[in-house]
């Protein structure tokens, strides 16, 4: 052999691992056969917590350079739809926990206090690192978030705050994005003519329409002008910063032009690894948000309106967390500027040649 022999036990740490589930009913007090499940849910959960991280740091490393090599894009978008995949994977669990009857549960809850999945470092760290800001977080009796942590635990998360989020580096790289201005091609000029003629178009098939009546018209020609007044804002950078402000959008100006010329042409060869990873990161902030509101039914389901052992007020807050914390937003909301691939502006030949592995 190449290397000194190693068995199976020993390699896994079977022995350290396997006395890891002390059962505090059985400590303090009489055993509650269902604490074993609930204690390994969530060294489980932990553990593929580890996984993620070890993934999103390896990705946050390859989108830190200054220009994201070609060969490292895959690896970066292979290991966003691991995550996924590990997300998908975490949800089933709930299914698992929820063999556990609420007086099952009630057998060993007040041995509990005040732990809570607040204080889960490696979850906060996911958020974090992915680009979930302080100022995004739903309000947690009036104090930060990472107050729940032990004191060693603060400054790391202090210290994720404060670096380069994922979001923030999908932002630099979208920015970098070429193609959307050439000599011969510009794609925002383009697309804006595209998308007021279909407006137009709309107007007049309205206006034409015998089996609707003058009523009728009116509020079609108003919802009409209320969606094209939102496109606009993709137009206008003043327009834009409101959308903004309004929380519609986080990523920069450029950025969205970016986003949207990816997905638009994302059957082009070039841009079909950037969709890739856009769709990755809509899956991931799915499969999350499915997750806290699976947390948020099943504490519902299991201690009703009761306050949370960690003093939070249970299913209430994680069903608002749910709805708060997302951080890939704007590419659900870009959806809304989408037009349909026959009216896509055509790219030109030249242009088309570079995004192909073959001659057009």
């Amino acid at each position: 052999m190449k290397y000194p022999p190693i068995q199976y036990h020993d390699y896994l740490h079977l022995d350290q691992l396997l006395k890891s589930q002390t059962l505090r009913s059985e400590t303090l007090g009489t055993k509650a056969h269902d604490e074993m499940l609930f204690i390994i849910v969530h060294q489980t959960y932990e553990l593929w917590f580890k996984q993620m991280l070890h993934e999103v740091d390896s990705v946050l490393a390859t989108f830190s350079e200054s220009s994201v090599p070609e060969e490292k894009m895959g690896q970066a978008v292979a290991r966003l739809e691991r995550v996924v995949e590990i997300q998908k994977f975490i949800n089933g669990q709930v299914d698992l926990l929820e063999t556990m009857t609420p007086l099952d549960f009630l057998d060993f809850r007040d041995y509990l206090y005040p732990a809570s999945g607040f204080q889960s470092l490696q979850w906060r760290l996911l958020e974090t690192k992915l680009g979930l800001k302080m100022d995004q977080r739903f309000s947690f009796q009036d104090s930060p978030f990472f107050k729940q942590l032990k004191s060693d635990q603060q400054a790391e998360i202090q210290s994720a705050l404060t670096s380069p989020s994922l979001f923030d580096l999908i932002q630099n790289w979208l920015q970098r994005t070429p193609f959307l201005q050439t000599q011969d091609f510009t794609f925002w000029s383009l697309y804006q003519d595209r998308v007021r003629r279909l407006f137009q178009e709309e107007r007049e098939v309205i206006t034409r329409n015998p089996r609707l009546s003058d009523q009728e018209k009116q509020r079609s020609l108003h919802q009409t002008q209320i969606s094209e007044e939102m496109f606009e804002s993709l137009f206008n950078k003043e327009k834009f910063k409101k959308l903004q402000q309004d929380g519609y959008f986080r990523f920069s100006f450029e950025a969205i032009h970016a986003a949207l010329l990816i997905q638009l042409y994302r059957d082009e060869p070039i841009l079909q690894m950037p969709h890739r990873l856009i769709q990755a990161l809509i899956d991931l902030d799915e499969y999350m948000t499915q997750w806290r509101y699976r947390h948020a039914q099943m504490v519902h389901r299991m201690i009703g309106q009761k306050i949370g052992t960690g003093g939070s007020s249970g299913h209430d807050y994680l069903k608002k967390a749910a709805e708060h914390h997302k951080v890939w937003k704007d590419f659900f909301n870009l959806s809304t500027f989408y037009i349909p691939r026959s009216q896509v502006p055509p790219l030109p030949r030249e242009l088309m040649r570079k995004m192909r592995y073959s001659e057009v």
